[in-house]
């Protein structure tokens, strides 16, 4: 297992003072270091950021993971967190379609997949990441905006892992790349701020995202045209004979080969894939996390067929892992119904929204998600090389292509 990152604290002096104001930040080698002061500035509607998941998520670190915490303080109270995780990067083993055969035969075609997979094999590196790579969405720093601006807090933030960067190379560890995910159009401010300090701002995949105005899954169906209201019907009439049932957490265990295969079934064929999950996460998730973590599984013939977990965070529900057998998918629409279960478990629970992320666009867009787009700044700690990131990284942007669905009748 990756063991956590092992830095001394770093204490850094302040960067804005005056007469009555400093500011600092703490790194921090493991979340139960960063204690109390991260359990003060954490914010309490975002159970990503507190410590019984990271705590999880720590002990059981994705293949070649590790972290770093930082706590940020204004005249010694804590009033910021962002967590960092430290991952190597090659882009050929990250990006999926690089060997795919080109249908087309068209001479440049084929000459810019060769470039995108030379870029690929050329970009290798540990990046230091402020963000979860295990999520979609603003889950990688928080601040209190009662004390501190957004630009005050923008430029601690950029400095802690400026200084990060210069802690770790100084222990022989080299991260020449800082990436900051999932950024909010609404918070373009902050976006701004990291383009004027030399980052490139860049998107991959829209995060899908499902608002839920319904009392229950008869309304939702209800507000369907015919057309998906007769497909959602058809999908839950495939699974006759399938045995659906939330698992315990020995019934987890006991299952945990065939949910690890399922879910490196789906995660291989991602067109770009940074995670390769520990397979005791979720059974920690579930052990850890109670109620807030649920495991659903598909039994055919007392067989696991597939399964998908959520997680609640407070009145969003997370869609998290999933996995299925791709063979079976057509006959019994797997993929479709988890879909329609978790809508299900997401109005049961009195959720307002649901997150689906990203991947599987259309089919998404086809139960009422919608696109959220969410903008990464990445800088190359080398300037020169900085100032090609832009042209490297459309080279290394997967692409899918897809058409939004509008399930629901037409307003008005």
């Amino acid at each position: 297992m990756t063991q956590p990152l092992t830095l001394p604290l770093i204490l850094e002096p302040s960067i804005a003072t005056n007469l009555t104001e400093t500011l600092r930040f703490a790194f921090f080698r493991s979340i139960e270091a960063a204690g109390r002061d991260w359990d003060a500035s954490a914010p309490a509607h975002d159970i990503f950021l507190q410590r019984p998941y990271l705590s999880v998520l720590e002990a059981n670190p994705p293949v070649g993971m590790r972290f770093g915490y930082l706590v940020f303080y204004k005249n010694e109270s804590p009033i910021g967190v962002a967590l960092c995780q430290i991952k190597y990067f090659k882009g050929d083993d990250n990006i999926a379609d690089l060997d795919v055969p080109r249908k087309d035969p068209c001479f440049f075609g084929g000459l810019a997949q060769w470039f995108k997979r030379w870029v690929a094999g050329k970009a290798a590196a540990d990046i230091l990441i402020c963000g979860n790579m295990l999520l979609t969405g603003e889950h990688g720093y928080y601040f209190d905006y009662q004390s501190i601006s957004h630009t005050q807090a923008m430029e601690l933030l950029e400095k802690a892992l400026d200084n990060v960067i210069e802690q770790m190379g100084r222990e022989g560890i080299k991260m020449p790349v800082i990436l900051v995910k999932d950024i909010a159009p609404e918070n373009q401010i902050q976006g701004k701020f990291l383009v004027g300090k030399g980052f490139t701002e860049f998107d991959i995949q829209p995060n899908m995202v499902l608002n839920l105005p319904f009392r229950d899954m008869e309304e939702y169906l209800a507000t369907m045209s015919t057309k998906y209201r007769t497909r959602a019907k058809r999908a839950f009439k495939k699974l006759d004979g399938i045995e659906r049932r939330e698992l315990t957490h020995a019934e987890i265990q006991q299952e945990l080969p065939t949910i690890y295969h399922l879910y490196r079934e789906i995660a291989n064929n991602a067109g770009f894939n940074m995670v390769d999950l520990n397979e005791q996460y979720l059974a920690a998730l579930e052990r850890d996390l109670g109620e807030y973590f649920r495991m659903f599984a598909y039994y055919l013939d007392g067989k696991l067929i597939a399964f998908y977990t959520t997680i609640r965070n407070h009145d969003e529900l997370e869609a998290h892992f999933l996995g299925y057998e791709k063979a079976l998918n057509h006959d019994y629409q797997l993929y479709l119904n988890i879909l329609y279960d978790i809508i299900k478990i997401g109005l049961d629970t009195g959720c307002k929204s649901i997150v689906f992320a990203r991947t599987a666009l259309e089919i998404k867009s086809s139960v009422g998600a919608v696109a959220q787009e969410l903008s990464c700044y990445l800088r190359h700690q080398h300037p020169v090389v900085n100032k090609f990131a832009p042209t490297i990284l459309d080279y290394l942007k997967p692409v899918e292509q897809w058409q939004p669905r509008h399930p629901f009748k037409e307003e008005g």
